[in-house]
């Protein structure tokens, strides 16, 4: 875990997103590459392809290209990178995270894991999350749960809520 003065990865947002994908902070790979889920193990990428949500398998390197399709990228904490157990309670920025959402107003706020929800949306550890969306908005958007794409997390992934997510999506557009 570290500690810097500024973003260990750029937010990836615009005004008027369909999604906006939320971590808790990068991982050491993706510190160290200087992309979002850069671990090979991560299945993030390789799901945004399998539920539609973009046309192609992007390489994380590529993870600026996903404005083109609607979604966008950033994390509770900004400033810090490793694994959930690595950070400390300081590290996440939840009212940051409202501020910035206000300003650029996704549709959707989707958390990429449980313990990204309750950083972004300051619950208390205890409270119990639910994946999928949930019945919350955050600075006016819907907001979505999803299990974890980390390979450390792989006895707990589930694809049905990103499927539920894609599907929401196109519902949107298609009645937009």
């Amino acid at each position: 875990m570290a500690t810097r003065n500024t973003f260990v990865l750029p937010d990836v947002l615009a005004p008027g997103l369909r999604v906006v994908f939320c971590g808790t902070a990068p991982g050491t790979r993706s510190a160290r590459e200087g992309a979002y889920y850069a671990h090979p193990g991560n299945h993030f990428w390789r799901t945004l392809c399998a539920v539609g949500l973009t046309p192609r398998l992007l390489a994380p390197s590529e993870f600026r290209e996903v404005l083109q399709f609607g979604i966008g990228l950033t994390d509770v904490a900004k400033h810090h990178f490793g694994s959930d157990a690595e950070l400390p309670r300081t590290a996440f920025d939840a009212a940051g995270l409202r501020h910035k959402l206000a300003r650029f107003r996704p549709r959707i706020v989707a958390f990429t894991s449980k313990n990204a929800a309750r950083a972004g949306l300051a619950l208390v550890a205890s409270k119990q999350i639910s994946c999928g969306e949930s019945d919350a908005t955050l600075a006016g958007s819907r907001v979505f749960v999803l299990p974890s794409p980390s390979g450390q997390a792989r006895g707990f992934w589930d694809l049905a809520p990103w499927r539920e997510l894609a599907k929401v999506l196109a519902e949107s557009c298609r009645s937009a």
